[in-house]
């Protein structure tokens, strides 16, 4: 016996058990120095196929029900959680007027013809460009020039040698040097 576990005296339990089976609700059998107790079945109602039928219709029945229960609170605790994690009324418009006041003290700036960006800093940036659309320019010219040389003699179909090597020139991917440069002629007319 696991006495221990349940806080219960040894003494104690083997007295409740001598009552039980005084009383006629239980047996034992001795086996060597242990006794084995059992629930007499004469005392209980044993139910025909008829009944046990009936109650494994009643289980099936409490069992759907109670998977159908389940379903309805998971489907209520998923609408709880996406309502908690959506903002109230009073949040939304605190954000908004927050933003609004954020956006006014930005327009209000561009209004008054603040300088975002010095002069100083957008010659920097111009030239940089610049320079970067040269370098651009220049390392295509080189490639057109090593590509010519290298397909010249070659007894393969130019388009096909290089849709083969997986080459792409600015004008396959739809990309125009020139609109880049452009940008910066717009920008000086202003």
């Amino acid at each position: 016996m696991r006495c221990k576990s349940f806080n219960l005296k040894k003494t104690a339990v083997q007295k409740a058990l001598d009552n039980l089976c005084d009383s006629g609700k239980i047996s034992f059998k001795e086996c060597g120095k242990q006794k084995i107790y059992l629930a007499r079945q004469d005392q209980f109602n044993i139910p025909d196929g008829e009944e046990l039928n009936k109650m494994k219709e009643e289980n099936a029945n409490l069992q759907e029900q109670l998977n159908e229960q389940k379903k309805a609170i998971s489907e209520v605790g998923a609408e709880m959680k996406s309502l908690q994690s959506n903002l109230t009324m009073e949040e939304i418009q605190a954000k908004e007027s927050k933003l609004r006041k954020e956006m006014e003290k930005k327009l209000i700036k561009l209004w008054k013809g603040v300088t975002l960006v010095s002069p100083e800093d957008r010659l920097a940036i111009e030239g940089l460009y610049l320079e970067t659309l040269n370098q651009r320019r220049r390392r295509k010219r080189m490639f057109k020039d090593v590509w010519d040389t290298i397909t010249e003699n070659s007894p393969k179909n130019p388009k096909e040698f290089k849709e083969e090597l997986g080459v792409e020139y600015d004008e396959d991917v739809g990309v125009n040097l020139q609109s880049f440069a452009d940008l910066i002629q717009h920008g000086k007319k202003r």
